[in-house]
């Protein structure tokens, strides 16, 4: 078993570096995002991303409430919980501002929010409450929500994930399941459903959390045998890359993101499970330590979220501008270092210095 250092500086390099992957991801143009975990996987960056959070809440809950009690850590996450939510409205306001800085100079890129900003003009009043309220989203502020909801449900779930982890999955599971028909109980406008449904997403949330509270990985390996689990996490990640390579679409319908397809989660659970073996062995450690500068990113947390958005909107419309949505080798790497700089350059300016070793965030 890695030691607690260890784990803490893999989980600050795999946050760092699942960031990156989003910011680049989120590029149309870019050439990296072709060779990132979409490309030849039915799940993507926001499957770790989500897994690493429920990691990162039980470990920041497990600490507060063993040093300060279980008041002081429910108070963190009800802390945490307001904090995504302003959040979620800087991110929010930066899609509409940089939209309309775009619009201004008759730039008209695919992703930037043109029906808010169109909805803000005609009804401002009523389009700042849907906003507030969350049943208005703009683009990639619509994945703090979510957050938002695990926040709050932290207190509940770290615990139970210590002391009662099967009742936890079987009632996980189980929301999971409805979470397709639940969906419209969520707030939004126009009937439309949420980019994120929580009750779906929870499910990898908790998975995150039993990981950090249980010896799942350890008692797996033990138990069921490190060569034939390893064997088969080999097996589906390969069959399933070949099949996302070799084009078959009708997969695709099982693994839907809004509500966590089934073949999207069995993706997820293959990678995940070949991730915990290199972490095991020490690899990511060794990446980790030679890499400092993804381990300030992946610290950062709220703050490189709310630049990546930021960041890959602005060098995505000027992308697209600059090559009429085409695809363009030279200025596409060049996207993707501009914006990887971009997201180094804030972190650093937020946290100069050499690279302190932190907490992380839940």
């Amino acid at each position: 078993m890695p030691s607690p250092q260890s784990r803490l500086i893999e989980l600050d390099f795999l946050r760092g570096l699942v960031m990156l992957v989003i910011v680049v991801d989120h590029i149309g143009g870019s050439i990296l995002s072709r060779f990132t975990l979409h490309a030849y996987a039915f799940n993507d960056a926001a499957d770790v991303f989500v897994f690493l959070g429920g990691y990162a809440a039980a470990t920041a809950y497990l600490s507060v409430s063993s040093k300060r009690g279980e008041r002081a850590a429910r108070g963190r996450f009800a802390q945490r919980a307001a904090e995504l939510y302003r959040g979620f409205l800087v991110t929010a306001a930066l899609m509409l501002a940089i939209s309309a800085a775009f619009a201004a100079l008759r730039i008209d890129a695919p992703n930037l929010v043109s029906r808010d900003l169109g909805d803000l003009a005609a009804m401002p009043a009523q389009t700042l409450w849907d906003i507030a309220s969350l049943r208005r989203q703009p683009y990639l502020a619509s994945v703090l929500p979510m957050y938002i909801v695990f926040a709050l449900a932290a207190p509940v779930v770290v615990p139970l994930a210590a002391s009662r982890p099967w009742p936890l999955l079987a009632v996980s599971a189980t929301v999971w399941g409805i979470a397709g028909v639940a969906a419209d109980w969520l707030p939004s406008i126009d009937a439309s459903t949420w980019r994120f449904n929580p009750l779906a997403w929870q499910f990898v949330f908790v998975l995150g959390a039993l990981a950090r509270s249980q010896p799942v990985f350890h008692e797996a390996r033990t138990r069921l045998g490190a060569g034939m689990l390893g064997t088969v996490a080999a097996g589906v990640a390969t069959a399933l890359a070949i099949a996302k390579l070799g084009g078959w679409s009708d997969l695709h319908a099982f693994a839907a993101k809004p509500d966590l397809g089934w073949l999207r989660l069995l993706n997820f659970a293959a990678i995940a499970w070949l991730a915990a073996e290199m972490t095991r062995r020490g690899w990511i450690a060794w990446l980790a330590r030679r890499a400092h500068w993804i381990n300030r990113i992946g610290r950062a947390g709220l703050v490189s979220f709310i630049a990546g958005a930021a960041i890959s909107l602005v060098v995505d419309s000027i992308l697209y501008a600059l090559t009429n949505g085409l695809l363009h080798v030279p200025l596409g790497l060049a996207a993707d270092a501009l914006a990887i700089a971009a997201l180094v350059a804030v972190v650093h300016l937020r946290q100069p210095g050499p690279a302190a070793r932190l907490a992380p965030a839940a």
